[in-house]
């Protein structure tokens, strides 16, 4: 038989394990919410958000003389002990959970008094010197110090993607400076469009998440507005005058993030704005992010039958059936991350909706499917940066040969040939499969050098500055420079 000790609250008594830090409310919590099999310690920046929340309680309780000194100090040291990554599996209860996250925050409650308890000698659930709720959560509700531990997870969990995402980014550019000068057809729905270079195409990948990554720091920003000492409704019963001000700044210190005080705590307690915009700039990141993934897996699609303009790594066996099948599955893998991200942000959606008077009671989904999308995303951009585009390679003489035969070349000529004879010779290319350039010096549109000086990579890609032409020259003129 596993040792057991007696705890009570106002629905009775249990029999709680001995050697467990979490108290009677979290066994409620576990016994109530058998839903997803997730606990919270899936979100390990929640946790780590939590003891940071609680720590900078302690800090202020002290400060201002409603927590003895003693106390204040042993929860400390409890909550840098979590902060730390100890004690993560003891913060059992399931991701969805009713009650608003009470589950949550008396999980932590309970996990934190009990490491205090050790600290000072005396048992786990005796609750004399340390209670969760007299002094773990003093001067707070699970209204403030909840959602508040939520922006501050995300902050974190949002550091690490942006940092994921520069990752990216950075793998990206170095693609495009290796393929700077690759001429290749650029496509317009599906269709042969005008010449550019890979380098080109990948530098605006790059481009593409760089912008990404800016807007997720401004929706951040966001979430450093917290209503700590609004307690239950944002009124601020209970917290002591001057409370809210001093732990904001205690929760700056201890994270490292800019903390403040919402100017009006009653709206900021009913409030989940932030997480809605968080959620649609993510959302804004898995759209863009999987349109590159499409884009690398048309490109890359053949390897004899499509476009086969870049080689993906082959990382690992396509087909239980078809030797020597490769699939880009990387960029697939990434893909289904961004459509959960997409899911998630209506889930998110109805959920802030759904918020009634002071309080919206469906925080706990929010937060899941918010830290969940991030962090996925999160390793998504590493997998896609160190399994797929850092190992990307191409045939610059097969795309040099794609593009002297397409009739996008006609594009190029509209200036010196004019729309319908550029149209003309296009129409006889596609028609014979000639190339454009063989069908102009047939014609005697334009001298073999004329033609050579237009469809250079230089100009076709305008890889250099366009060359400033005097009102007076005509584009002939120019062109026999």
């Amino acid at each position: 038989m596993t040792a057991t000790r007696i705890e009570k609250d106002l629905i009775g008594t249990e029999h709680i394990p001995s050697d467990v830090y979490w108290g009677i409310q979290t066994l409620r919590a576990v016994t109530n919410f058998p839903i997803t099999g997730i606990p919270i310690s899936s979100h390990p920046n929640l946790i780590r958000a939590l003891a940071a929340v609680k720590m900078a309680c302690a800090h202020t309780n002290a400060h201002l003389g409603i927590l003895p000194n003693e106390v204040a100090q042993a929860i400390t040291e409890a909550c840098e002990t979590v902060m730390a990554g100890h004690h993560h599996d003891q913060f059992v209860v399931d991701v969805i959970q009713g009650g608003a996250g009470t589950s949550t925050n008396m999980n932590a409650n309970e996990v934190i008094a009990n490491i205090a308890l050790e600290r000072l000698g005396e048992p786990r659930g005796t609750y004399g010197r340390v209670h969760p709720n007299d002094h773990v959560n003093l001067s707070q509700s699970t209204n403030d110090a909840y959602p508040t531990s939520l922006k501050v997870a995300l902050l974190y969990s949002l550091r690490e993607l942006q940092e994921s995402m520069h990752h990216l980014e950075e793998s990206f550019r170095s693609k495009a400076d290796e393929f700077h000068d690759v001429l290749k057809m650029g496509r317009t729905q599906l269709q042969d469009a005008v010449p550019m270079t890979l380098g080109q195409e990948f530098g605006a990948f790059a481009i593409m998440l760089g912008e990404d990554r800016a807007r997720l720091g401004e929706a951040a920003e966001l979430l450093t507005e917290i209503n700590l000492g609004a307690t239950a409704i944002g009124t601020g019963i209970n917290a002591p005058e001057g409370y809210a001000e001093l732990v904001a700044r205690h929760l700056s210190d201890i994270t490292g993030f800019p903390t403040t005080t919402a100017e009006d705590l009653v709206e900021a307690t009913q409030d989940v704005g932030s997480f809605v915009q968080v959620s649609g700039t993510l959302k804004r990141v898995a759209v863009k992010l999987s349109k590159i993934c499409n884009d690398l897996r048309l490109l890359s699609s053949g390897p004899r039958a499509g476009l086969g303009e870049i080689h993906l790594p082959p990382v690992q066996a396509g087909s239980s059936i078809m030797p020597g099948k490769v699939n880009p599955v990387i960029p697939e893998v990434v893909n289904q991350v961004a459509y959960e991200v997409v899911g998630n942000d209506v889930a998110i959606s109805i959920a802030a909706e759904a918020g009634q008077l002071q309080l919206n009671a469906f925080e706990p989904l929010i937060f899941h499917k918010l830290d969940s999308g991030v962090r996925h995303l999160s390793q998504a951009c590493r997998t896609l940066a160190d399994r797929c585009v850092s190992g990307i390679t191409t045939d610059r003489d097969a795309l040099q040969r794609t593009v002297e035969h397409s009739i996008g070349l006609a594009t190029a000529l509209n200036p010196h040939l004019g729309y319908a004879t550029a149209t003309s010779v296009a129409a006889e290319a596609l028609a014979s499969g000639r190339g454009v350039a063989d069908i102009v010096v047939e014609r005697q549109l334009m001298t073999p050098e004329e033609l050579a000086l237009v469809l250079s990579p230089e100009r076709l890609a305008n890889l250099r500055p366009k060359m400033v032409i005097p009102a007076q020259e005509s584009p002939e003129t120019h062109l026999s420079r």
